[in-house]
């Protein structure tokens, strides 16, 4: 599943800076999560930065977006080979290069 943010949120923006893949933005009254770039971590953490450092815990999972383990970490592999093709072929940054 993707996560989503809540009404809850109070904006304090600890969750943006956190998500490797730029899934998070300010929407129109609280961040959001673009569904199509949250992989809840899958391939660059154990866990969801997001929701490790929220304050307020508005960060559920989106019962809208059910989506296996599987297909998180096919999701993140498509966004990393993306990412490395826009960059020029670089790795993203923090990932080290393929020998």
């Amino acid at each position: 599943m993707a996560l989503m943010i809540t009404d809850d949120c109070i904006n304090c923006d600890v969750c943006e800076p956190e998500c490797p893949n730029q899934a998070i933005s300010l929407g129109p009254e609280i961040y959001v999560i673009d569904p199509a770039r949250c992989t809840e971590c899958v391939g660059h953490f154990d866990e969801p930065q997001c929701v490790q450092v929220c304050p307020v815990a508005c960060i559920p999972l989106d019962p809208q977006r059910v989506e296996s383990r599987e297909t998180l970490f096919q999701k993140y592999q498509r966004l990393t080979a993306q990412a490395k093709s826009d960059a020029g072929g670089l790795p993203p940054a923090g990932e080290t290069p393929a020998a």
